[in-house]
């Protein structure tokens, strides 16, 4: 009955192995409070970093976009869609995600040297890893604004607004000049963060990812780190470098 903290429908297959460990305990096994507890802490962190990207950020979504397109042409059946597909998915995931955990639970007691348990923590460690990697890649952003370089271009380097005809006509030949090459403006100019992603895209969200994770291994407080982001993200947009 401890407390752990998960995404509430990849908590079934933790639920579903820690069942299965407490009925062999009950019927006389050798398992303590500190092995079930080590299956919970091992699996949970892993498996939430599931939960977000595939429930709410694609199923969910996905349904949910199909309903208000059949709404939006006023099909009854846009909401009906959604709610009775959402949550068979949702339901049936609970139902037999448990099921294997509990399965899976019961062959973990026939191996308490922890090969068993090791295999399923070290597995879900990797795909939680990959999915932090995905999240890393969508919600982590890091943009600097300031310029390493501005060169003047040659004459016939760049279009001359002022010499565009008018009407329609200027606004062909502008868009043909651009197809041709030119520039929009006299100056190329260069930007800090244009250098970044021409090397490695993302480099500074991976740093920014490692940095906090570092500092959480250090036993500093999550909400130091949030803090301490925030003003260094006001004070480097006020200084013009994000």
């Amino acid at each position: 009955m401890e407390f752990f903290n998960t995404h509430p429908y990849v908590a079934a297959p933790i639920i579903g192995v820690t069942l299965a460990l407490e009925e062999e305990r009950a019927n006389g096994a050798a398992i303590d409070d500190a092995a079930i507890q080590g299956v919970k802490i091992g699996m949970m962190g892993p498996l939430a970093g599931i939960g977000d990207p595939v429930f709410w950020f694609t199923v969910r979504p996905i349904l949910g976009a199909l309903g208000a397109s059949l709404a939006a042409s006023g099909n009854i059946l846009g909401p009906l869609i959604f709610f009775i597909a959402w949550n068979a998915i949702r339901m049936a995931f609970l139902w037999y995600t448990q099921e294997l955990g509990y399965k899976a639970g019961s062959e973990i007691t026939k191996d308490m040297s922890g090969g068993i348990l090791q295999d399923i923590t070290k597995g879900a460690s990797i795909l939680g890893m990959f999915i932090l990697a995905v999240l890393v890649e969508r919600w982590v952003s890091i943009k600097f604004v300031f310029n390493v370089s501005s060169v003047k271009l040659d004459d016939k380097a760049y279009i001359h607004w002022d010499k565009l005809p008018e009407g329609y006509k200027g606004i062909q030949e502008a868009f043909a000049q651009v197809g041709s090459g030119l520039s929009q403006t006299p100056e190329k100019v260069t930007t800090f963060q244009q250098n970044l992603d021409s090397l490695i895209p993302g480099l500074m969200g991976l740093l920014l990812t490692f940095a906090c994770m570092w500092l959480l291994k250090k036993k500093v407080s999550p909400i130091t780190i949030i803090i301490a982001l925030f003003v260094i993200g006001v004070l480097a947009h006020v200084a013009g470098l994000m």
